[in-house]
Formats: structure tokens, sequence, C-alpha cells
């Protein structure tokens, strides 16, 4: 029977490739010749019965099925690396941690510091993008995701209730009168393409028939959203959890009182069951649950 894994040194060339984009160019990094690249990549190409790459005679470029699998074989081999490198340096204890870019810089940046005093015997990796984990070729051991819970097969845990409002700069609010729901309509709006609640929601909470006509600002990351306002670029329709950072540092404030926030339950501990048997898995979930209950 044929094996299902292709030559290691293949998925090395094809990565190092597709992330280049030039045979020479990849050769010289991989200590290689330029033949020996071409070799690996057909080699694989045979393989897999598909093409990966169109070739011209100024460029590379990856044809879909390329894309595709470079999406599910780079993860596994940066975590290849990342377990070598580990054993190389004797680390045992260590821990994959994935998450959305706006919940790892505006939330669990600021207290990693703690992790680390409560948990100093293991190693933490973090990486971050708006791609899920894939479990199956073990990119990660923790993903923390945002949306809607629609997961199967793999654990599903809340992190917090949520609290989405209105909020704005002082400066901002110093220079508009906002004192009703309405109010909003006249000043600029900043929409968050991807947050689960949208200004019409927030609006048809109050009470508000009318929706905003357009918006001043989109973004499709909060931490933009949340620095737009910031900046007094307008209004923003985000989370106080995920803006904690500049609510306690006064550059932002709540547009109007707590009871006229929408709750959610918007991120999420995203694992298979099989790594809640590894004790630094439990040791992360208990402290960020733990964390995450904190004022």
């Amino acid at each position: 029977m044929p094996s299902a894994f292709p030559p290691l040194s293949s998925l090395v060339a094809f990565e190092t490739v597709a992330r280049r984009l030039s045979f020479t160019v990849a050769a010289n990094e991989l200590h290689l010749t330029p033949s020996a690249i071409s070799h690996q990549i057909a080699k694989l190409e045979d393989f897999l019965g598909v093409r990966l790459f169109e070739r011209t005679a100024r460029n590379v470029e990856l044809t879909e099925a390329g894309q595709d699998y470079l999406k599910r074989v780079a993860g596994a081999l940066a975590a290849i690396s990342a377990a070598t490198d580990n054993a190389r340096k004797g680390v045992r204890n260590s821990l994959h941690v994935h998450s959305t870019p706006s919940f790892a810089t505006l939330w669990l940046m600021p207290r990693l510091a703690d992790f680390a005093k409560v948990h100093p015997g293991i190693s933490l990796s973090l990486s971050s993008s708006v791609v899920h984990s894939d479990f199956s070729v073990g990119q990660a051991d923790i993903d923390i995701r945002y949306g809607l819970p629609n997961w199967p097969l793999l654990t599903v845990q809340p992190i917090f209730d949520e609290q989405i409002t209105p909020l704005a700069s002082p400066a901002f609010l110093k220079r508009h009168r906002i004192e009703a729901p309405e109010d909003l309509l006249h000043v600029p709006l900043i929409q968050s393409t991807v947050s689960v609640v949208q200004w019409p929601d927030w609006f048809a909470s109050r009470g508000v028939a009318d929706s905003p006509a357009g918006y001043a600002y989109r973004f499709d990351r909060a931490f933009m959203t949340l620095d737009a306002a910031v900046q007094g670029l307008g209004v923003a329709l985000e989370s106080t959890s995920i803006g904690d950072p500049h609510l306690r540092k006064g550059r932002l404030r709540p547009v109007f009182e707590p009871g006229w926030s929408l709750p959610v339950q918007a991120h999420f501990l995203v694992y298979p069951a099989r790594h809640a048997q590894r004790s630094e898995v439990v040791s992360f979930v208990e402290w960020l649950r733990e964390r995450a209950g904190s004022p």
C-alpha cells in the first residue's frame, strides 16, 4: 500500500518555493541547486497528482490546488519546526496558542506576564491570524476564535460575557453633544464589519427605527475600529472587554449608561477533546477563565 505521506524534503521545498515564489531564492535558502528544488517539486506533484505551480520564464505562481495545499501543510511544518527547536533546547512543557488578532493584542498580551508568573514551567508560543487553526495537522493546542460557535467535534467554551456598546474618545464627546441614541445618527460612526453585533442591531435594541445612512469608516478588525475611535474619528460599537486597555487609560469612554449595552458571547476557547489530556492545556484554560472572570 502506498505511503499517505510525501517525502519531508519535498514538503520543505514546496513551502519554501511557495513562500519565496522563486526556485532560485528557495534553492539558496535551502543550500540546494535550483535543479534539486525542481526535482523535489516534481516528485511532490507526481505524488499528489496535481500541479502546484505555474512556471513561466519570469515568475512562479501557485495554482489553486497549490494554494489550498499550502494552507494545510504550512502550519504542520511550523509545528514540526517548533517541536524540533523545543527538543533541541530541552523545552518539554510547551503550549501553542492561536488567537484572533484583536483578542491576542488587546486582551491576552497584557496578561501573559501573569501567566508566566503563575506557570513558569510552561513555554507558551502565541500566534495570531483570522484563519482558524487546523487541529488535524497539529497547528495549535488551543484556538481562541471569534464569532458564532459552529465548530462541531471540538470542545467549545465561551471565555466571557461581553458588553457591546458605543465607545468614543473624550475629545470626540466634548465636540459632539450626544444625549440620546438618535443623536448618533448625526455623527461619524465606525463600523466593525466582522462584529457579531452591528449598528442596526444596537439601534433596534434602543427602539430607534432608523439605521445609519452610512459609515465614516469601516474596519475588519476590532483593534483597528477601537484605534480609530481613540483618534477621534467617530463612535465605535465594540466590546468593553476587548476595549478594556483603552477604557482603563481614559482613551475611550462609553457614550451611554451600562444598561444600554448588548450582552454577547463571541470569544471562545476551542480545542479537540484529546488536547484536554495535556496538563499544559488544562493549566492555560483554567488560568484564562479565571482571569476572564476578574474585573
